[in-house]
């Protein structure tokens, strides 16, 4: 039971942490586009 009150508030503390990472990477467009770039080199830019 001892180890409960240490593991609970530990997940939880992880939980939070992953989530402040994932709202960082969504906010510096980490996962903005992933397909684009290899297809923008096969683009004619001749105009």
């Amino acid at each position: 039971m001892g180890s409960l009150f240490f593991l609970v508030p530990l997940s939880l503390l992880l939980g939070i942490i992953v989530l402040i990472l994932f709202f960082w990477a969504v906010k510096n467009k980490q996962f903005d586009d992933v397909e684009g770039p290899k297809y923008r080199m096969l683009d004619d830019d001749d105009e």
